[in-house]
């Protein structure tokens, strides 16, 4: 059976590597706050929906 299609899209940044290790560190500190495991690309979702106001997607 074949896996159903997902309504997201891939798309590729290019970041400054220190925005992203700046990310990583954040994103630690939110899954021990959080008990759940958050990575630097949760964090850039979350901002993007934030800034822009935007609906819940699937990827989360």
């Amino acid at each position: 059976m074949a896996r159903p299609r997902s309504e997201n899209v891939q798309i590729n940044i290019s970041i400054p590597n220190e925005w992203k290790k700046e990310l990583e560190n954040l994103a630690r500190i939110y899954s021990v706050e959080e008990g759940r495991t958050v990575t630097f690309l949760d964090l850039m979702r979350r901002a993007i929906k934030e800034k822009f106001q935007l609906g819940e997607g699937d990827g989360e």
